[in-house]
């Protein structure tokens, strides 16, 4: 038995020692791009564009920051992006669980037929242009309530819910019943506290896709740059540092700056400054939710 004991403790530290070697290759191949990039928005752009930036810059500065920061209109675009993110994820979030919760009652006879209707939207959808008009003929269009109410309602985040509804004890909502308690009040103060952990994966989603998305303005919001977000202002920067972008040019994209900003900056310091100022809040707020991604126990309950 020592033997064995001892063969399988070989095996375990060699079966360790590989996993470990190759976390830590994803990870650095992970993280390399991101530390690149925010090496090239540290570092002086003129130094920058000589290239051999690897990890750490090689002339430290706050400029390209400043640089960008001091438009007023990536405030402004940041502030929209902010509002749609907390906005449209609770939204959507509880009104994704309220329809979960609703699928998952045995006693709904239509239960399966809408889960059903939701899956089918998963696959199949009306296309670009009858999407455009509906938008249209329902006054969305310039619209900030165009960057919620199309996503208040996602398919894939009502079945994962439902999912996990499900695992709950029925005995937790029966025995709320008995005191009383209608679906409303169960599925706020029974379901809702114990949902916490697929609530918190579903909103980190919803988040993330919010906070991300720029095609919708383009195709909604693009005439109204008060409806602008974080994102799309920097698919502009990129798509235009993508071709023959000059410093004049980076120039008139932040239209409101000096001619000697103009002389220290460029389109891949530009570049690098907004994708680490977009990125951040995400990467901020991850480590919060990151707990509830492996606990996927019912919290409380009752036994059957």
């Amino acid at each position: 038995m020592k033997a064995l004991a001892r063969r399988r403790s070989a095996s375990d530290r060699i079966f360790d020692f590989c996993n470990i070697v190759f976390m830590l290759f994803l990870a650095a191949v992970t993280l390399y791009p991101f530390l690149n990039m925010l090496a090239v928005s540290l570092n002086d752009a003129m130094d920058a564009s000589k290239g051999g930036i690897f990890l750490m810059p090689r002339i430290f500065t706050w400029y390209n920051y400043e640089y960008t920061l001091r438009e007023a209109a990536i405030f402004h675009s940041m502030l929209i992006s902010f509002l749609r993110t907390t906005i449209g994820t609770v939204v959507a979030v509880f009104c994704s669980a309220m329809v979960a919760y609703t699928v998952s009652r045995q006693e709904y006879v239509l239960r399966k037929w809408v889960a059903l209707a939701f899956i089918l939207t998963m696959y199949f959808n009306g296309g670009l242009i009858p999407t455009y008009l509906l938008y249209k003929e329902l006054h969305l269009l310039n619209n900030f309530w165009v960057y919620i109410i199309p996503g208040i309602i996602s398919a894939f985040n009502v079945i994962i819910i439902r999912s996990f509804i499900e695992g709950i004890p029925e005995g937790i909502i029966e025995s709320a019943k008995i005191d009383g308690a209608g679906d409303f009040t169960t599925f706020m103060r029974i379901v809702l506290p114990l949902c916490t952990p697929v609530l918190a994966t579903v909103s980190l989603f919803v988040a993330v896709w919010q906070w991300n998305s720029w095609f919708d303005v383009f195709l909604y919001n693009s005439s109204n740059i008060n409806l602008s977000t974080l994102q799309y202002e920097l698919m502009k920067i990129l798509q235009s540092s993508g071709g023959s972008m000059t410093q004049k040019t980076v120039g008139d994209v932040f239209s409101n700056t000096g001619g000697q900003a103009m002389n220290q900056v460029t389109p891949a310091s530009i570049r690098a400054t907004m994708t680490i100022i977009a990125s951040l809040p995400i990467i901020m707020v991850y480590p919060f939710l990151q707990k509830y991604f492996v606990k996927g126990m019912t919290l409380g309950g009752v036994k059957e």
